[in-house]
Order: structure tokens, then C-alpha cells, then sequence
């Protein structure tokens, strides 16, 4: 007899508590589940179930049995799950969620080419510049740009960015351009009101020494395109990354702050829950983002 049928067999017998209720259960007779079972303890050399005219139970050792032999009919569950999910068309709903300025300016504009390749899926995209939690929020899949702070998160680097210190010329004619990270502490920076360090800017000195800057700035708000537009105005100086201000830069309309300094690369990855299988949704959007971003460098934007 086949062995993970007989294995089968015996676990549905314990779940159920019962020879006739396995049947049931099973979709087969109860002489055939008795059979299984046996044929089983048989080849075992032990028994495993204490039988009596009213109630079947595990013995020691087939509660033993029981728990391993249930995990191996879980993963045989999980291994069909996943050939037919491979073999399924993407659809359903797609919960994303990803930051603002990434969100706005790089992701909104191609989920049209997306949805137009599969059209079964329906996304929903949450844009904020939070660390949302995956699985008790109810997302899918995020999209994250630096240090992957989650380590339990599946995650697939989809392309590289740099951030800068970025200021307008009109800056400079006003104010001057700083030299060194220590003239920074003269001028007017421009700050994210968001994080969690507080008005930090963490940087790399031409030595290689890493330096922190620490000033209250002279405008904070929660949106890296507000600074952007800030800094093209000449309220100062902003440290933003290349997919916002690359653009700006190509225009002229600013400029690398310190040019000497080494520039910070930050990965923007794809992170999804932990599994056996990735779901065909998020797999098909994840294969679709490296296709369009994939061959980006960190200043391509």
C-alpha cells in the first residue's frame, strides 16, 4: 500500500477520534481506512492505536508517530499547494505598501503597464514613510529603500540609489557653498520631520571617517518632494536621494552641495512575508518592478 496514504490514514483516524468518522472524512470505507492502518502498524513492527468498542486513541508511541507523520502530510499539502499556485494565473488583490516619494514619483507611473499585463489583479498602494508591519497590517508586499531593518522578511534588491546634499545656485549666491562637513553647522539645511534619529544627517568624510551633523534646521517637513521643491527655491540645503533630485540636477536647477564627499548607496528593495511559496500576484509584481528598474544605476534616475 502507499505509504503516505496509510500515513494519512492513521492521522485522520487520531484527528477524528474514530474508524468511521476517518472514513467520512477520507471519502473511502471504513474497512479500507482499517486496512491502511494496519497495514501500516505492520509494517512499523508496532502498534499504534489502542482500540476498544468505544473509542480509538494513539499509544505512546503512535502519538509519537502522529506528530511527525502529521508534519509530513502538512509539507505533501504545501508541495501541491505550491505546483498549483505556480501554475495559476496572477490575480487577486494586491496590497503594497511603499514609501511617499518612491510611491509618487517612480511606482505610480508604471502601474498602469502592470495592470494592463494582468489584468486580474486589482492593487491597492498605501503610500507613507513608516515601517508597516507585513503581516498584522494585512499587506503583500512592500517596497523599502536602505538598511533592511526586518530580518525575518524575504527581500529582493530591485536597484540602487545615492543620496546627496543638494542645494540651488541661488543658494550659494546668497549664502555660499559650504567647503566642509563643518560648514555645514553655518548653513540652512533642510530636514525630514520623520525620522526617528531626529534633524541627523549621517555622512562620509573624504578621509573615509564617518560624521554626524546635528542642527535644527531651517525647515523640516514629511515629504522628501516638498524638500526637493525647497531646495530648488533656495531655502537651502537638503540631503535627498538621486530618483528625487536627479532629475533637478540634470536641469541645473541644483547642485552637488560637497562633491568631494563620498556618496551614501542605498539599496530599494522588494520584501514580502516569509513562506514556502510566494504567492503569483506578488511574484508577478516583484518580476515586473526588476524588469523596469532592474537595469537603473544609482544615478539613472
Amino acid at each position: 500500500m502507499d505509504r503516505l496514504t496509510e500515513m494519512e490514514a492513521f492521522a485522520t483516524v487520531v484527528d477524528q477520534g474514530g474508524f468511521t468518522d476517518a472514513a467520512k472524512k477520507m471519502g473511502i470505507s471504513k474497512s479500507a481506512v482499517s486496512k491502511h492502518v494496519s497495514s501500516l502498524e505492520a509494517r512499523l513492527g508496532a502498534r499504534l492505536l489502542n482500540r476498544t468498542t468505544r473509542r480509538v486513541s494513539p499509544t505512546e508511541i503512535g502519538l509519537a508517530y502522529y506528530d511527525r507523520a502529521r508534519r509530513v502530510l502538512n509539507d505533501a499539502g504545501e508541495a501541491d499547494a505550491l505546483v498549483s499556485s505556480m501554475q495559476s494565473d496572477p490575480s487577486g488583490l494586491l496590497r503594497i505598501s511603499v514609501a511617499t516619494d518612491f510611491g509618487v514619483n517612480h511606482l505610480s507611473p508604471v502601474l498602469g503597464d502592470f495592470l494592463a499585463e494582468f489584468p486580474d489583479i486589482t492593487v491597492n498602494m498605501v503610500l507613507n514613510n513608516r515601517y508597516v508591519e507585513l503581516i498584522s497590517e494585512g499587506f503583500d508586499m512592500a517596497i523599502r529603500i536602505g538598511e533592511l531593518e526586518d530580518s525575518t522578511l524575504r527581500a529582493r534588491k530591485l536597484t540602487e540609489t545615492v543620496r546627496r546634499m543638494i542645494a540651488s545656485p541661488e543658494y550659494f549666491r546668497r549664502y555660499g557653498r559650504p567647503e566642509k562637513i563643518d560648514d555645514l553647522n553655518e548653513h540652512k539645511l533642510l530636514h525630514y520631520s520623520n525620522q526617528s534619529a531626529g534633524n541627523v544627517w549621517k555622512l562620509t568624510a573624504p578621509s573615509g571617517e564617518k560624521r554626524q551633523v546635528r542642527t535644527a534646521g531651517w525647515l523640516s517637513v514629511n515629504d522628501g518632494q516638498s524638500l526637493l521643491n525647497a531646495a530648488i527655491s533656495g531655502l537651502g540645503i537638503a540631503y535627498l536621494p538621486s530618483f528625487l533630485y536627479a532629475d533637478a540636477m540634470n536641469k541645473g536647477l541644483v547642485e552637488d552641495v560637497i562633491p568631494d564627499l563620498p556618496v551614501e548607496t542605498q539599496g530599494i528593495y522588494a520584501v514580502y512575508p516569509p513562506g514556502r511559496f510566494t504567492q503569483p500576484k506578488v511574484r508577478a509584481f516583484i518580476d515586473f518592478l526588476v524588469h523596469v528598474f532592474g537595469e537603473k544605476g544609482p544615478n539613472d534616475w
